[in-house]
């Protein structure tokens, strides 16, 4: 199978010495772990489903193999430089130095230290497989860590932050091919209570070690060395990753989610201080990095429904790490009513034919909804509205029948009128919207190479899953060679929404 990189997997954070000896305990950090419990009913009762993990899944979706023989660095100092395979997983063992359960002084744990020791561990996985990179996947904490590396420890070690042409300097994006985060607090934790008050509590005593979540230490170990001054800079905000060639935002994906009642059976007080609008511990805002890929998933921060264990989030893992085509849906030539105080949203839910699960859903029920800004005379052009982003591995397109991979997007778009940052109800309508479709996407591979279909579920006069494309593909609207790109009109010429509002689908060669 092509494009098996080694992963590394990092995980997130453990606590005081007790939380950090029982992460030790398991050799996989908890890459292992799966669930038997999922939510798909309309009463919203969970049923029995099994998701072995995604350690299990890469190992018999994709081939890739444990080498561990009694300690997986043990085993890999045993081995020739190049002879590892390279479809191998990995575990970021960062917090065994600081347990106290091996008989030796426990050190401290420090975000600085563990990114000091993954970008060792991926140099020595990288000189074993021969790979030309890694791809690192981390859940919470541990996707800091892994910027930690990429934005402070690499350019402090080769000098990736100086100017000119320098011997020896690499960047981030030599060794690190993509970033994938479960529940990654890329902005801190802030709670929901407190007024402040909780947040300088932590980060002036820093109990358990939890000020890393905050501002000041974010900046520190989120900033190369010859940058970094006593204070943070005005405005600085740890949710903006530089965007340039030490590692472009096109290989960050941010798993976001949005299912705070489910950690709150395990973890109440928590959840209780970060609010309804959050994983349960990272409110929805801060699990993303600033312009890099993501998706919202309604899973909560661990547990039986944690982001890790899931479905949802092994899907959105595999199509980013292995994708060779990126898919972008946008919302354009929008002309809405010029209505006062009239507050507009858009929600999305993707899905894929053959999941029994979402592998996208932004919805004002979840806290999460599209914001939708009016056009103001003075833009000389329309500005898109961002629907969703997501990735295809063009090999799982068969070209035998019906082996069309198909996407369907459902887009609903809302409107409240808002007085004195209060809601009138007189004429609101619950659960009800303005516009609500289903647009439905059939994509497969001929020898020229991509192709597809879109029609509306409202256009249909069968059943969906009766329904096979017909006629020939979109027409590629695009002269790039990069890139291709299909208009998909809205039905009914849009309606109140503007004759020429359409949904525009975008395809590009993954980065």
């Amino acid at each position: 199978m092509p494009n098996r990189l080694p992963i590394i997997y990092v995980r997130g954070f453990a606590g005081d010495t007790a939380g950090v000896d029982r992460a030790v305990d398991d050799p996989f950090y908890g890459f292992n772990l799966g669930s038997t419990h999922v939510r798909v009913g309309g009463d919203g009762d969970p049923i029995f489903y099994q998701f072995e993990s995604p350690l299990l899944r890469l190992m018999t979706d994709r081939g890739y193999q444990l080498l561990v023989h009694g300690g997986q660095e043990f085993y890999l100092d045993a081995q020739e430089d190049g002879t590892v395979d390279a479809a191998s997983v990995w575990i970021h063992r960062f917090y065994d130095t600081s347990a106290s359960t091996f008989g030796r002084t426990a050190v401290e744990f420090s975000v600085e230290n563990a990114a000091a020791d993954l970008l060792r561990l991926v140099e020595k996985v990288l000189a074993k497989t021969g790979a030309p990179r890694v791809q690192l996947v981390a859940h919470s904490m541990g996707g800091l860590i892994c910027r930690s590396m990429i934005q402070r420890h690499i350019p402090n070690t080769y000098g990736a932050n100086k100017e000119g042409p320098t011997e020896g300097r690499r960047l981030a994006a030599d060794f690190v091919d993509r970033l994938f985060t479960y529940g990654t607090p890329h902005g801190g934790i802030e709670f929901d209570v407190g007024f402040g008050l909780l947040e300088s509590l932590r980060d002036t005593f820093g109990v358990n070690g939890a000020d890393i979540f905050g501002p000041k230490r974010m900046y520190e170990y989120l900033t190369p060395s010859s940058q970094l001054q006593s204070d943070a800079p005005e405005g600085w905000d740890a949710r903006v990753m530089p965007n340039d060639e030490n590692f472009p935002l096109e290989r960050v994906f941010c798993v976001v989610g949005t299912n705070a009642r489910d950690y709150a059976a395990a973890h109440g007080l928590s959840s209780k201080t970060v609010g309804p609008k959050s994983d349960g511990l990272v409110q929805i805002e801060n699990a993303l990095v600033t312009g890099a890929n993501h998706a919202y998933v309604h899973r909560s921060h661990s547990g039986r429904y944690g982001l890790v264990n899931s479905e949802e989030g092994y899907q959105n893992l595999i199509r980013f790490l292995v994708g060779d085509v990126k898919v972008t849906a946008d919302l354009v030539d929008l002309r809405l009513p010029d209505l006062e105080e009239v507050t507009w949203q858009a929600e999305t839910q993707v899905s894929i034919r053959g999941l029994p699960i979402l592998m996208h859903e932004q919805t004002a029920e979840h806290y999460c909804p599209i914001l939708i800004e009016k056009r103001r005379p003075e833009d000389s052009a329309d500005r898109p509205v961002p629907l969703v982003t997501t990735y295809m591995w063009t090999q799982m397109l068969r070209p035998t029948e019906d082996s069309a991979m198909r996407y369907t997007l459902h887009v609903r778009v809302l409107s409240l009128r808002e007085v004195k940052n209060g809601f009138l109800w007189q004429s609101h309508q619950e659960q009800t919207s303005d516009f609500d479709d289903i647009l439905i996407v059939d994509v497969e591979t001929r020898d020229t190479g991509l192709v597809a279909w879109a029609v509306w579920n409202s256009q249909l006069s069968e059943p969906l899953r009766s329904y096979t494309p017909r006629g020939d593909p979109l027409t590629d609207q695009n002269d790039q060679d990069n890139a291709w790109l299909a208009r998909v009109p809205l039905p009914v010429g849009g309606g109140f929404l503007g004759n020429a509002a359409a949904v525009t689908l975008t395809v590009r060669q993954a980065q």
